[in-house]
């Protein structure tokens, strides 16, 4: 007879980045762990699952959170999108990870070599649109470069400048927009954090901090 496990200890947020923090270190040196991946891990999560974090990213096939932070079957609840741009379904997938599978970390992940920014720099440059439903991803990084420039930076903007800007302004509009969101930290049960992976060394780095993981972002 099959038996469903029993929930794992409840974590606090810093102790769910320290678990992504060290599996990054093992990407890093090259010497995953690649946990939960086995058979007896695909029977315990066939009706049930306990993800430690949320991690709301990118797109890009380069930047595959579960490789990255060495995470296995059912440790990470992951969403993405272009340019880790936030719409109202992203909103909610976010808060069903934070309100119903009780998640006490939210990670928004960027990343070098972006397209989606690298889209918006060429657009702020030249006047040109992207084509088709690509504007609708520039139309929403636009806004990290409106913080920018209200800071008194000029165009153009370094692409690497604007990649960091734009995590840091997803991390405040995630409390802005969600009331959930924003009393879970302020209650500190969840914290919501910035983090810059680098393609060529593979490292994450933590660029801003909503709430207490027990660690200072990098300036």
């Amino acid at each position: 007879m099959t038996t469903t496990p029993p929930a794992p200890a409840a974590l606090t947020p810093a102790e769910a980045w320290a678990r992504l923090r060290d599996g990054n270190g093992r990407f890093v040196r090259d010497e995953p762990a690649h946990p939960d991946q086995d058979a007896v891990r695909r029977h315990e999560l066939r009706t049930v699952q306990h993800p430690h974090t949320v991690i709301f990213g990118c797109s890009d096939s380069r930047v595959a959170a579960e490789i990255i932070f060495d995470q296995g079957l059912g440790d990470v609840f992951v969403v993405r999108t272009a340019g880790h741009v936030v719409d109202t379904t992203v909103l909610g997938s976010i808060e069903y990870g934070t309100e119903v599978l009780s998640t006490p970390l939210v990670v928004v992940l960027g990343h070098d070599s972006c397209g989606a920014v690298a889209a918006t720099a060429h657009t702020l440059a030249t006047g040109e649109q992207p084509p088709g439903f690509v504007r609708a991803v520039v139309d929403k990084v636009i806004p990290s470069v409106a913080e920018l420039t209200s800071r008194g930076l000029t165009h153009p903007i370094d692409p690497d400048v604007l990649r960091t800007e734009h995590v840091k302004h997803t991390v405040a509009l995630l409390r802005g927009y969600s009331a959930a969101i924003a009393a879970a930290v302020d209650a500190g049960r969840l914290a919501v954090v910035g983090v810059v992976y680098d393609l060529n060394d593979g490292s994450a780095r933590l660029v801003a901090v909503d709430g207490d993981v027990g660690e200072q972002p990098v300036a």
